[in-house]
């Protein structure tokens, strides 16, 4: 994407002799700029948390990664099934405790060095032995044994017992020769020295904190470098203001959409809706009691929530149906499971008597059962007087957490339970120090269902209340952990996803987290900017988020011929005074352009 500054512009055409009697007409872009050709520029509204992979959670700092770094295994685009990445071809031994996979030849750093077998083996040995590095993929690694590579081409991993994600390592791979000068691993973020080595499609060339990430494709990428001269992930903390960028041509990308902004973009010309199902839920969390493996707990959370019919009581009185129809205007499905429908195998949803429903009476029985009862004001108070009143987490850049928050405030305020949204622009600090009581929660949920099953268990846990561990909401249960165990074991397709089925239950009847929707992805992309672009599956699916790289990767610019020069607007008029003077381009517009520069959820 490229467009005009102004201010630069008119003193450059001024010192050529331009007066101010001059009508100009300002192609947006210039021939004999030195800068990148082609921009693609995403609006996003979610902050990178970290750019090492090994601490990185978010949802845009993940889609980084995929960006920068091989993992080992890639998704099909068409149907996400386990296809080659850095390995073209693994093989378990008879008894699957050993997986001996081989590493491509034709893969390269972006400093030009050979990615081989041993950079993997050291990733993995890194966060086997160093639990900083494990922060953000360790539930992938925990029942590693030993990690080898006898040559360059084969890496060997021992297990501790069966492992049933071995072909879905959702782990990039980094560059020994890079990290292993590294000393602290839960402060190294990965951002003081640009370019940023890896050997995926793009690298990353420059980040300024909530203002962009800039790539530019990798020369070396086995399967061929990108067609855009570069890719700028741009921060806009108003989704409005993005929509407006959008239709300016100041980006070429916006996901995330509200109803309303897709509705208003469906007519504008040159901009093309994709509005397909998603891979993420939509939930409402509860703080069970913020603790560490050491024991300790911590954190501000209300001890209401410990009792689960509290718990259950507040998931009565959410209308999980109103919430699709209201907030999302039908652009979601109404939640249940963990899993998105779209992953069928995995998706589960409650049945008969374990279905919960909008019930506020069955909510106000279970509030009077648990000793919460309402005084002469209506409000609900404890056995020791005082009111029951929660706080809820609310990310600042998502219209659909305030929305749902009036509704919850309305519905709850029926009950007798006060309820204060705490909309923050940070609610990863709050949240890591369990300092609420109730937060509304989201993830992508990959084709492989461990990472995001694994977050819930008690291995997830920080170490003490000071570390930062994996965990999402601080929920340790046994049995859930026994499940988690035997999913991960399970080979047999069929067996595995009956028990990642009973793990959601398990989840649901707990009352922990409250999946109200799954939103579809609703995104929309400037079709003069972006003359092709695949989604994930290909038939109906997403462009930003993917399980892999394919969108920003396949991108076609938009030919000049084809509605502008490619990835800008097609000129901008500026006049100045009353003289009807029209200078073309010749002459006139060289180096007068520059380049706009640049978050979803955890």
């Amino acid at each position: 994407m490229v467009t005009m500054a102004p201010h630069r512009s008119l003193r450059l055409l001024l010192a050529s002799g331009v007066t101010a009697t001059t009508l100009l007409c300002l192609p947006a872009q210039a021939a004999g700029d030195d800068g990148p050709g082609n921009v693609l520029t995403i609006a996003v509204s979610q902050s990178v948390d970290s750019l090492s992979p090994f601490l990185a959670q978010r949802l845009v700092s993940t889609t980084l990664h995929r960006l920068t770094y091989e993992y080992l295994t890639n998704y099909d685009v068409k149907d996400a099934r386990t296809i080659p990445g850095l390995a073209t071809a693994w093989k378990p031994s008879p008894d699957k405790l050993t997986w001996t996979f081989t590493v491509r030849e034709d893969s390269r750093w972006s400093d030009g060095k050979p990615a081989t077998a041993e950079d993997a083996a050291w990733t993995f040995n890194k966060m086997m032995t160093d639990e900083d590095a494990a922060t953000a993929n360790g539930s992938f690694t925990a029942n590693f044994r030993k990690v080898t590579a006898p040559d360059p081409r084969t890496l060997v991993i021992e297990l501790k017992k069966p492992q049933a994600t071995m072909t879905a390592l959702d782990v990039p791979i980094v560059p020994k020769h890079v990290w292993e000068k590294v000393g602290d691993f839960s402060k190294f973020n990965n951002d003081k020295q640009f370019p940023i080595v890896g050997n995926g499609p793009f690298v990353i060339t420059d980040h300024k904190v909530d203002q962009y990430v800039k790539l530019r494709p990798n020369k070396h990428f086995w399967r061929g470098a990108p067609k855009f001269d570069e890719l700028v992930l741009k921060y806009y903390k108003d989704g409005d203001a993005a929509v407006a960028a959008l239709r300016k041509g100041e980006v070429s990308f916006v996901p995330n959409l509200t109803p309303a902004q897709a509705a208003s973009l469906r007519s504008a010309p040159d901009i093309k809706v994709n509005d397909a199902p998603g891979r993420r839920f939509y939930a409402l969390a509860t703080n069970p009691g913020a603790r560490a493996k050491d024991g300790r707990r911590f954190g501000t959370g209300h001890p209401a929530l410990l009792d689960p019919r509290v718990r259950k009581a507040l998931f009565l009185a959410v209308d999980r149906k109103a919430i699709v129809d209201r907030v999302f205007q039908g652009h979601a499905v109404e939640g249940a499971g963990y899993i998105p429908p779209r992953f069928d195998r995995y998706f589960w949803k409650p049945e008969g008597s374990q279905k919960r429903g909008y019930d506020p009476a069955g909510a106000e029985r279970l509030l009077d059962t648990a000793g919460y009862r309402k005084n002469a004001a209506g409000k609900r108070v404890g056995k020791d007087g005082k009111p029951l009143d929660f706080r809820i987490l609310c990310h600042a850049t998502d219209p659909n957490d305030k929305a749902v928050g009036k509704y919850l405030q309305e519905w709850w305020s029926e009950l007798g339970i006060g309820l204060k949204v705490d909309c923050l622009d940070n609610v990863s600090d709050p949240w890591a120090k369990g300092d609420y009581d109730l937060a509304f929660d989201g993830w992508s949920v990959n084709p492989d269902p461990d990472f995001v099953l694994s977050i819930h268990t008690c291995a997830a846990l920080p170490a003490t209340p000071k570390d930062t561990g994996a965990t999402d909401n601080f929920i340790c249960d046994r049995q859930y952990d026994e499940l988690y165990a035997r999913q991960a074991a399970e080979y047999d397709p069929a067996k595995r996803a009956g028990i990642v089925k009973q793990l959601q239950s398990r989840l649901y009847d707990t009352g922990y987290m409250n999946v109200m929707a799954y939103p579809n992805a609703v995104e929309a992309y400037r079709t003069d900017h972006i003359a092709s672009i695949t989604t994930m599956p290909e038939a109906a699916g997403n462009l930003w988020g993917q399980d892999g790289y394919w969108s920003w990767w396949s991108a076609e610019p938009a030919a000049a011929g084809d509605g502008g020069d490619p990835g800008s607007p097609t000129g901008v008029w500026l006049v100045i005074g009353p003289a009807a003077l029209v200078l073309l381009a010749a002459g006139v517009w060289a180096a007068v352009r520059r380049r706009s520069t640049a978050d979803d959820r955890e």
